[in-house]
């Protein structure tokens, strides 16, 4: 199994730190972990800087991480060929496979993954995948087969549109591998002696029936929570005291007000207690509760990581038929999916055209689409009543669940399908690379400028050009010139002041051909000298002229 990879480090993809955590967020967190605890030999951390690779390796180590943490410049990614792989903490890896076909597309193989695939951003990262330098050897995992449906739907628009257009024929496309995220299960063991604790904390008496939905609590963007208010409340009870527990963090006071009037009209009946999930109210949470719900109605939910979490938890659940839930919660094995319905094609496009065209935003967008997605309540009801009477029921249908994670679920397992994915990468680079074309090594939108703009100036200095220095030029000036508020700013794209004097030093009193001097100075970073002449030339510490 490939004992080594590179991630893309962007700090905000891997950090659930800050006070709006999301999925995609504790994917990511999560995700280091897993590679933490591996047997892995060596990370690559591919970075925007000294900084950010620094966080990366300091989360690593954190979380115990053993092996090496070699730093890649993203000035260099030619340094990736020796990891094989590296993976980008979304779907969108199409700029890095432009960046990659510069300097040999053979070197490494890219790695994305899916969160949310309903934003048009998104959308357009995927439809750009079919123009992009993507190759077989890549892949974009696929958290579920529903988001997999999607990411296809998208790609077939697109192959579409570039047959009418371009009359194109031919399409090479990512492999689209299904693997769900995962869990680190022990996080959500509880022993009776924690679970009698936290129960107590919350007034949870041990004859009561503990809901609980956890998670972002947003009616427009998570899980419209009306249908959820009510079954509970028509439910039959039997008797016993039902709490419901919303454990997570709302964007907004008004969206808590709305939720906690929304509860208080819809189920009187119920006992309704709010956690900040951001701390250690979670785990009290998970402790304290007997079922988990979660109705999410949304087009921009994925895979769902909190069934995951409660199956770990071994809660019984009752989640909507929907998105990756269908992949995660077994009918009638671990819990309950309830049907839910929504209009077909024909019935949407003037609201992707309103977010299109900045008329609503990306969260009215989605708030929307899921106002007209609905589960069936009738049978929702009648889960939360078979599970409310019958504890028997809940315990079969936990332990079910606990036995799916542990197995399936859990990031050691999960992980270990990332590396055989990757090493399945390695194996189709090396054999399918002799079987396609290659491509124009530039890459057509980010030229080189002097090459994008060559028509503009009178002449251009070129290896024919010949150099010399101005009467009165000397180091000081240069010295003095380079320190310059005006010109400061460019240094790090120019030569060192020890290569300047080298420069110097090669043409001294006599007219030199460029190409001549750079060849005197021998081993060089071309074209940085070749701008550092330029420049003298803008200083009039040289003069540039041509061969006769």
């Amino acid at each position: 199994m490939k004992d080594r990879f590179a991630l893309h480090f962007v700090p905000e993809a891997y950090s659930v730190a800050g006070p709006k955590p999301m999925g995609r967020q504790a994917a990511g967190a999560a995700l280091m972990r897993a590679v933490a605890q591996s047997e892995l030999s060596a990370v690559g951390c591919f970075a925007a800087g000294e900084a950010h690779a620094g966080e990366c390796e300091r989360a690593l180590r954190e979380q115990g991480f053993k092996g090496a943490v070699e730093r890649v410049s993203q000035g260099r990614p030619q340094q990736l060929e020796r990891f094989g792989t590296l993976y980008h903490p979304a779907p969108g890896i199409e700029r890095l496979a432009w960046r990659r076909l510069g300097i040999g597309e053979r070197r490494y193989s890219l790695c994305g993954v899916t969160h949310t695939t309903s934003s048009h951003a998104v959308m357009s990262a995927i439809a750009n995948l079919l123009v992009a330098p993507v190759r077989s050897w890549d892949a974009v995992i696929c958290t579920s087969r529903v988001v997999r449906d999607s990411v296809r739907e998208v790609l077939e628009r697109q192959a579409d549109y570039l047959r009418a257009r371009l009359g194109a024929q031919r399409f090479e496309l990512p492999q689209l591998p299904l693997i769900p995220l995962g869990v680190h299960g022990r996080d959500f063991a509880f022993d009776e002696a924690g679970r009698g604790a936290a129960r107590r904390r919350l007034g949870i008496e041990d004859e009561d029936v503990a809901f609980l939905f956890p998670g972002r609590l947003s009616f427009h963007a998570k899980a419209h929570p009306q249908q959820m208010f009510s079954a509970l409340e028509r439910a039959d009870k039997g008797g016993r005291q039902v709490h419901l527990i919303l454990c997570g963090w709302f964007a907004s006071e008004a969206i808590e007000k709305a939720f906690r009037e929304a509860a208080a009209l819809l189920c009187p009946s119920v006992r309704l207690t709010v956690l900040d999930g951001r701390t250690a109210d979670s785990q009290a949470a998970w402790a304290a509760a007997d079922v988990f719900t979660s109705l999410a109605d949304n087009m921009q939910e994925s895979l769902g990581l909190t069934p995951l979490e409660a199956m770990a938890a071994g809660l019984a659940c009752v989640v909507s038929d929907w998105n990756g839930y269908r992949d995660t919660v077994r009918d009638g094995v671990d819990g309950y999916r309830i049907p839910t319905i929504m209009p077909g094609a024909g019935a949407g496009l003037d609201l992707a055209q309103r977010y299109d065209d900045g008329v609503d935003s990306y969260d009215q967008y989605c708030g929307h689409t899921s106002q007209v997605v609905a589960v069936d309540g009738a049978q929702l009801a009648q889960a939360y009543e078979r599970l409310i009477k019958d504890a028997g029921l809940r315990r079969q249908l936990g332990e079910s669940g606990r036995r799916r994670a542990r197995e399936e679920f859990d990031w050691q397992v999960v992980f270990g399908r990332y590396r055989a994915l990757w090493s399945e990468l390695d194996e189709r680079r090396r054999a399918d690379a002799a079987l396609v074309p290659a491509l124009p090594q530039s890459v057509p939108d980010r030229l080189d400028p002097f090459a994008a703009f060559a028509s503009y100036p009178s002449a251009q200095l070129t290896p024919e050009s010949i150099v010399e220095l101005a009467p009165d030029a000397s180091l000081a000036q240069l010295r003095e010139y380079r320190e310059m508020g005006i010109n400061r700013f460019a240094a790090s794209s120019l030569p060192t002041l020890e290569e300047f004097g080298q420069i110097f030093g090669s043409i001294e009193s006599r007219p030199t051909q460029v190409d001549e001097l750079l060849d005197a100075l021998g081993p060089c970073d071309r074209p940085t000298l070749l701008r550092g002449l330029a420049w003298l030339c803008k200083m009039d510490l040289l003069r540039i002229g041509m061969k006769t």
